[in-house]
């Protein structure tokens, strides 16, 4: 006979008894509860560069520059999102009031937006509040400038996951390049996996 004697299950030496009379609970095989097959988790989850990459490109959606909506997002080592920015003028400087055009970047470039815009990678970067960026992820739907490639090296940012790369073989983007080599930056392109998801807003 079993007996309960200060909380303690008291067994007689030799006696017969079941897991469930001796207080004892059976382990539970994986991906069951209570001895029912629990289900199986989703497989159709996107993946963390579909994740980033369309978080840069809702990002970019709140550009507005009329001609070019560019957006990036910043990721640490473990995946966590650092920061986000997107192009367009500094805080104090209307929309409204500076100049958005770049046709007139050459005769009057005080009125072209060049000299007022700050690119989206610019932005991710003077967004994070939360110290050093070093060894983390760059997501950009366009590939970076020279300007913005100095301002990931400074940063400490190892990796870039680009969108497009429409500027190639430029100047500026064979100048941006040939400082990321040297600096040893990874950079490559995302390549998209033509799901669609769609938003309600």
């Amino acid at each position: 006979m079993i007996k309960e004697q200060n909380g303690f299950t008291d067994i007689p030496f030799g006696y017969s008894c079941t897991p469930d009379e001796a207080g004892w609970s059976l382990p539970i095989k994986h991906g069951q509860e209570g001895g029912k097959q629990m289900a199986g988790k989703r497989e159709d989850y996107i993946t963390w560069d579909e994740y980033f990459m369309g978080v840069a490109a809702l990002s970019a959606r709140r550009s507005k520059d009329p001609s070019t909506q560019v957006g990036a997002c910043i990721v640490s080592q473990d995946n966590k999102i650092l920061s986000m920015g997107y192009n367009g003028f500094p805080m104090g400087c209307s929309d409204d009031e500076f100049p958005w055009d770049k046709e007139d970047e050459q005769v009057d470039p005080y009125n072209a937006k060049y000299f007022y815009s700050t690119h989206s990678e610019l932005n991710a970067i003077l967004n994070y509040r939360g110290g050093s960026l070093e060894g983390s992820k760059l997501y950009v739907t366009l590939f970076p400038c020279n300007e913005c490639a100095k301002a990931i090296i400074q940063a400490g940012i190892k990796t870039i996951v680009y969108g497009s790369d429409k500027y190639d073989g430029t100047p500026a983007v064979n100048a941006s390049k040939r400082m990321l080599n040297a600096a040893g930056v990874r950079y490559y392109q995302y390549q998209p996996t033509g799901r669609k998801i769609e938003i309600e807003v």
